[in-house]
């Protein structure tokens, strides 16, 4: 409506009561504080707590270089490996890193697409968890071939001996998703870095880090044609990482099912993998962030809104693992299979019985505490069910390889398996390379994407009622 060329703003009413949402950054803060807030993590002196947790991880890396070329050294015998059970830890480790890395694409790619505002507070720091999970899942593949230094010829170069991969192989499968996986996920956590590394470099005291942040943010100036290019190229990335979350875990499970051992031999596997995926990697990002959201107060930005809706995914997923859990034992019955059959009552009750039970506990139980409003809003409670969903996941992969090997077809081949004191070092060494590297991330790179928060604060949203910042769009 308008009178004498006078346009009158369109008068918006707050929702009702009960469609009313909490805002996705708490107590009104203004756009510049939250520049402040999330760059003064990365700007400041460098916290005690940071130290605290650093060395040790750093001594962790070490004993992980020290174990892999102890291995090099001796060979795969120093391992709990023996027939028949010829896949051990290694591979367990191997699924349990690349589950952990979905959740970060889940948060970036899926939930861009459906644009779900809420993903902007948590994003970054999952999508850093998805390169550094896989970075640790890739060692395993590596160091179980045993002849470390011929890895290379998983790779399809040309070479003077005419030797090329068994492209039918399951290895090779992996070698192409996980490296793909890694590819765009690194292209699609850097690309939504620039506008901040460009934050930062403004921001900047010292000519050192100008110089470095002012070179990753590729002349960067926030104009109209910037942001329309990186929106562009962001929207790109996210259509081709959304695949990604449904193929390489599928992949993965390939490596099972394609066999003909009772208990890998089914096609429930790859969705199966996939919300298992999901579930461990959602617990990664509740244990991660409850704690950093404390120690660097940032309890406005990652609202107990955030977790709340992360535990409803985890409480999703978990039940479709449920699900899965009770279809492969009617799977097992209605197949008529006797081996198949023997091999879930062997899981359930055999000598290994007491890990399924804890994958059990862990991964359908744990999750339906979720159900409850005062949970989900509990950091602490939150914080150590989400510990019990890792647990639980790790468990998983560790039933589905030992239980399906250690029993085969003839009882005089019947095994039990134990890892050895170099398997549990160099597990235990992995997560020296994961905090390593998610701790230096912390510590020079903003841990919360500044540009997208500012997009949905209260002040520079223009459909919400105490919207209207006048700072020339969202992402100013």
């Amino acid at each position: 409506m308008a009178e004498a060329g006078i346009a009158f703003p369109l008068k918006l009413h707050p929702p009702p009561p009960e469609l009313a949402r909490e805002p996705l950054v708490s107590n009104r803060r203004p756009i510049g504080w939250i520049s402040d807030a999330v760059a003064g993590v990365a700007e400041g002196r460098t916290p005690k707590w940071w130290w605290y947790a650093f060395i040790p991880s750093v001594l962790m890396l070490t004993m992980l270089g020290v174990m892999i070329l102890y291995l090099m050294s001796k060979g795969v015998g120093i391992w709990g490996l023996g027939q028949p059970i010829m896949w051990g830890w290694a591979i367990i480790n191997f699924v349990w890193w690349i589950g952990i890395g979905h959740a970060g694409t889940l948060i970036s790619a899926i939930l861009f697409l459906l644009r779900q505002r809420w993903r902007t507070a948590v994003n970054r720091a999952a999508e850093a968890m998805t390169i550094f999970a896989v970075m640790c899942a890739g060692i395993f593949p590596l160091i179980h071939i045993g002849r470390i230094w011929f890895g290379w010829w998983l790779l399809p170069l040309p070479n003077a001996n005419s030797i090329w991969p068994q492209f039918r192989s399951p290895l090779m499968w992996d070698v192409f998703a996980v490296s793909t996986y890694f590819t765009v996920s690194v292209l699609f956590w850097y690309m939504g870095l620039i506008p901040d590394l460009a934050v930062m470099r403004d921001r900047a005291r010292t000519k050192l880090r100008k110089f470095a942040y002012g070179l990753f943010a590729l002349g960067w100036t926030g104009s109209n044609r910037h942001w329309s290019n990186y929106e562009r190229a962001y929207l790109i990335l996210a259509g081709l990482s959304t695949p990604l979350v449904l193929s390489v875990h599928s992949i993965v499970s390939l490596d099972f099912s394609v066999s003909q051992l009772p208990g890998w031999h089914t096609t429930i596997f790859p969705p199966y993998f996939v919300a298992g995926a999901i579930f461990s990697g959602f617990g990664m990002v509740l244990t991660l962030l409850i704690p950093l959201r404390k120690v660097c107060k940032l309890e406005d930005v990652i609202t107990v809104r955030h977790v709340e809706l992360m535990c409803k995914v985890t409480l999703a997923t978990g039940s479709i693992v449920g699900y899965a859990y009770a279809m492969e034992f009617f799977i097992a019955w209605y197949s008529g299979n006797p081996y198949e059959r023997f091999t879930f009552i062997n899981r359930a009750f055999g000598p290994y019985g007491w890990a399924y039970w804890i994958m059990i506990s862990c991964n359908v139980l744990t999750p339906q505490f979720f159900w409850f409003k005062r949970i989900r809003t509990n950091m602490l409670i939150v914080f150590i069910l989400s510990i019990f969903v890792n647990i639980g996941m790790w468990f998983e992969r560790f039933v589905i390889v030992v239980t399906s090997l250690h029993r085969e077809f003839l009882p005089s081949n019947w095994s039990y398996y134990s890892p050895t004191w170099v398997d549990v070092c160099t597990y235990l060494g992995t997560f020296g390379l994961f905090f390593t590297f998610f701790l230096l991330f912390i510590r020079f790179v903003p841990l919360i994407a500044i540009a997208e928060v500012k997009a949905v604060t209260p002040q520079a949203d223009p459909h919400h009622p105490l919207g209207g910042a006048k700072e020339g769009g969202p992402h100013r």
